[in-house]
């Protein structure tokens, strides 16, 4: 029997945290093309190549999520990469959501889909050496109409699925219900959605008798809507954020990890710095630490532009950025 909590544990361990490399090929083509990057399997193994075959980075990461292609494509060291990842002490991860798609009780939202055939896709990750997952919702804010309670819930009760189906295939589920930043609503507003999604997924999870202990909660930070144009000050986040996970998370769960959301390198270090700093003088229960995509990688692609030669600076600024962030997670 895999032991979940050591999982759990081991990904949210001090000063270290997971990068989320599990873009789809879509999403990778449209990040690479906004560097001037031709996109092609190649290029997108060169990609993953960039960040997973850093040297060093086992001191900062404890995991990372991929992405199905990736499950089977070769590092420039020849070897698949969840192995390459494995032999270096961090724990390769899924995503195993299959996108979004319209909510039919309300068009304006989302629910995920992926629940059918994810018993048969767990069984296959599993054998590649993934010991962990994912699954991505998001929540809409739009004034005070949404999200609907409707929305919360059944994304809640999507969430509790794919956790139960996780746990069963001996791997820790990560729960990510990411309240969107677009919009323009208030840094309360978004505290208090936070809050009550939060709240409706522990107790959605506690009916399907999904074991708190062996997941870990992805969570976005309580930001002001993008369209607002106001900029919050890290401490106002870190106010706001642990306010709403203090209210609704259960002591058990084992970490909580922050999605940079959009936020610039910068401000997605300084948030997590008063988040953490934060929660340790209020006595938060759980580790917390960060879950990153584009917050790691911006710097580095910016350098690396999909060319051989400067593969070594944009490492360089890939694991700068990583210290800083695992130096921000310490609080």
């Amino acid at each position: 029997m895999t032991d979940l909590i050591s999982i759990a544990r081991s990904l949210v361990a001090p000063g270290k945290g997971l990068l989320a490399a599990d873009e789809s090929t879509h999403t990778a083509v449209k990040r690479l093309a906004s560097y001037g990057i031709e996109t092609s399997e190649e290029m997108r193994r060169q990609y993953r190549d960039l960040f997973l075959g850093t040297p060093g980075v086992e001191g900062y990461l404890s995991g990372v999520i991929l992405y199905e292609e990736t499950l089977g494509q070769k590092g420039d060291d020849q070897k698949l990469f969840p192995k390459s990842l494995i032999d270096r002490g961090i724990e390769p991860g899924i995503k195993v959501d299959q996108g979004t798609e319209p909510f039919p009780e309300s068009s304006d939202e989302l629910i995920t889909s992926g629940l059918i055939g994810l018993p048969e896709r767990l069984a296959a990750y599993a054998k590649t050496g993934t010991t962990f997952t994912k699954w991505r919702a998001v929540i809409t804010i739009e004034g005070d109409t949404l999200p609907s309670a409707q929305a919360i819930h059944e994304n809640a009760r999507r969430l509790a699925s794919y956790a139960k189906e996780v746990q069963a295939a001996g791997m820790v589920p990560i729960l990510e219900p990411e309240v969107l930043l677009d919009g323009k609503h208030s840094r309360e507003r978004a505290k208090e959605v936070i809050r009550e999604t939060l709240s409706t997924l522990f107790t959605v999870l506690d009916e399907h008798a999904v074991d708190r202990s062996g997941v870990i909660l992805k969570t976005a930070m309580a930001l002001t809507g993008a369209a607002s144009q106001k900029k919050d000050t890290p401490e106002e986040v870190a106010e706001a954020t642990v306010e709403a996970l203090m209210a609704a998370v259960p002591r058990e769960v084992p970490g909580i990890v922050f999605l940079s959301g959009g936020q610039s390198p910068d401000e997605a270090t300084e948030n997590l710095a008063a988040i953490a700093k934060r929660a340790h003088e209020k006595g938060a229960p759980w580790p917390l630490t960060f879950s990153y995509a584009r917050a790691l990688q911006e710097e580095a692609l910016s350098i690396w532009k999909g060319k051989a030669e400067n593969v070594p600076a944009a490492r360089a600024a890939f694991l700068e950025r990583l210290k800083k962030v695992s130096a921000a997670s310490r609080g």
